[in-house]
């Protein structure tokens, strides 16, 4: 929320890209830190703050736990609140001159939702006469009408509830149609996901099944958890690729003349790296120390401490760029995001200032 905060001052009083807000809301929690974690392992720098008795691969196991805890909330906070910061840049693109969604009639955005929509429900010989696009469902026709015939009775049910207490749609105010579409938000893939992990590792039958041993009644273990772990630890890179397949793409078509090049203004960058690299690791490190040193609030934990004092840092989420695509940008946009993203990523190595502080912070309590 500090966060968003200081992006709304820094596109009013600053006169930045709308898109800044985001950039700096939401950095990479996920990817980022594993990765960070992992080549923590090769070193061994962490030795001096493992708890009596821990190997430092159980040590990184639990900061990887933490670290993904983190992500699950993040991502909650991404792709609820994150479309909504992302859709002010469309005033960006107004400002920039050409208009928005070119070869789309009355300006409409290239992957707009009721494109997608339709695809989903079109017929065969419609489908094929379409071309294939980012938002074009790859899922079968019937899973689609499926779907479809979800949503729509989704709303019949809210519709016939409203009516049961003689309330109609059009009597709510707008700040109950605001409440209403912001909670709803929430309900996204990310907090389904976590729900579900919740259950299966909650509930021992659940549990046993997916993660013990096939010898002792894991029946899911061999075959799907672990292709799930597989697929899950390609996220890691595949993150990478899409963005710089998405900014090659639109480098490309600069090139070709179809699109603009996106402005992505130095004092915007700079701003980014200020707080998601600098500000952050001011705050965070002497905040989590001082609540080590001097309360009961955090357990004797130096991973939990250490990992603690690394969530707010780090470069802005990648998942950005997936958001701007979902939520129909325009390509000009999309670039600049992605080259935002390029040079907050190779600037990554400024991290290791705050690592080795954030190391030394948690040894001198542990030492004391």
């Amino acid at each position: 929320m500090v966060s968003m905060v200081i992006g709304f001052v820094g596109v009013k009083w600053l006169k930045l890209p709308a898109w800044v807000t985001p950039a700096i809301t939401f950095n990479n929690t996920t990817s980022l830190p594993l990765l960070l974690t992992q080549s923590l392992e090769s070193t061994g720098i962490l030795e001096k703050i493992l708890q009596d008795g821990e190997s430092t691969s159980d040590a990184i196991s639990r900061a990887q736990s933490y670290f993904l805890v983190c992500s699950v909330v993040s991502n909650c906070l991404t792709f609820a609140l994150g479309p909504k910061l992302l859709g002010e840049a469309e005033e960006d693109s107004d400002d920039e001159g050409d208009e928005e969604g070119q070869g789309k009639p009355n300006g409409q955005p290239n992957g707009d939702a009721n494109h997608h929509y339709h695809d989903g429900n079109c017929n065969s010989g419609d489908c094929q006469q379409e071309e294939p696009e980012e938002t074009t469902s790859l899922l079968p026709e019937r899973v689609n009408q499926a779907q479809s015939q979800t949503g729509t009775m989704t709303h019949n049910t809210a519709h016939n509830i409203l009516h049961m207490h003689n309330i109609h749609p059009s009597q709510l105010t707008d700040t109950t149609k605001t409440v209403w579409s912001t909670l709803y938000s929430f309900f996204n893939a990310p907090l389904i996901g976590a729900l579900i992990g919740l259950l299966i590792g909650l509930v021992p039958a659940l549990h046993t099944a997916f993660f013990a041993d096939s010898s002792e009644g894991g029946i899911f273990t061999a075959w799907l958890t672990a292709s799930l772990k597989n697929a899950g630890e390609l996220f890691v890179s595949l993150q990478v690729i899409v963005v710089g397949v998405k900014l090659s793409s639109s480098l490309r078509k600069m090139k070709r003349g179809s699109v603009h090049a996106g402005r992505t203004p130095w004092s915007a960058v700079a701003f980014v790296f200020a707080i998601r690299y600098i500000f952050w690791a001011l705050v965070s490190i002497p905040i989590i120390y001082g609540l080590a040193k001097n309360t009961k609030l955090l357990d004797a934990d130096g991973i939990l401490w250490f990992t603690m004092m690394l969530m707010p840092l780090g470069p802005p989420a990648m998942s950005l760029i997936p958001m701007a695509d979902v939520s129909g940008k325009d390509e000009r946009i999309k670039m600049a995001v992605a080259k935002l993203l390029t040079g907050m990523y190779a600037a990554s190595p400024a991290l290791a200032f705050a690592v080795v502080a954030a190391l030394r912070s948690c040894q001198k309590v542990l030492e004391s």
